[in-house]
């Protein structure tokens, strides 16, 4: 199934261009993750256009070296400037750095990462707890609930409200996606 999500998150052409442009960025630890993946995925699944309603393409890098604010702006900067003739919107971040700002943005805790799977790993949804860089693919849930439009609260990330919010999105623009239960 992994060679299915690879070519079916390559026909929307920018992930193809990022993925082409990949090491020219030289960020560490660094991974193509989350909507611009599976959003691609159910896109394909429902006759629509790879690219249709993709709002950002998120991009994770872990550098325990520098966490600063600004050191993650350089890297947004150099990304920018990389991506311009795409026309979408690129977000870099610093998984190292996540636990410094994510509860005061979103309202809880969050630990300290030791790497940027462990940021993939943490996603709201497992179905969308996918990453890929050119050398690799990780998808730590696999990729049967993702393909099969399964909605469920991912334990490592328990956060009913964020959940509800976020899939209520999904289905909205992908009615055939299924819920199940969110118990905490």
């Amino acid at each position: 199934m992994q060679h299915t999500f690879v070519a079916d998150i390559l026909t929307n052409p920018n992930n193809a261009q990022i993925l082409a442009r990949w090491h020219d960025l030289s960020l560490p630890d660094s991974w193509l993750v989350a909507g611009c993946l599976f959003q691609t995925v159910w896109n394909r699944l429902s006759g629509k256009a790879p690219e249709t309603g993709i709002k950002d393409y998120d991009i994770f890098y872990f550098d325990a070296s520098n966490v600063s604010a600004k050191a993650e702006q350089a890297r947004q900067k150099q990304a920018d400037l990389l991506f311009a003739d795409l026309y979408i919107t690129v977000e870099v971040c610093n998984q190292a750095r996540v636990h410094h700002w994510y509860e005061s943005h979103f309202g809880y805790p969050y630990p300290q990462l030791h790497n940027s799977q462990q940021g993939i790993d943490r996603f709201l949804m497992p179905s969308t707890c996918v990453g890929i860089n050119p050398e690799a693919v990780y998808a730590p849930n696999g990729f049967e609930a993702l393909y099969q439009g399964i909605l469920s609260l991912n334990p490592l990330t328990p956060h009913l409200a964020l959940y509800e919010s976020k899939a209520d999105s999904y289905q909205q623009r992908w009615p055939w996606l299924r819920r199940l239960d969110a118990c905490i």
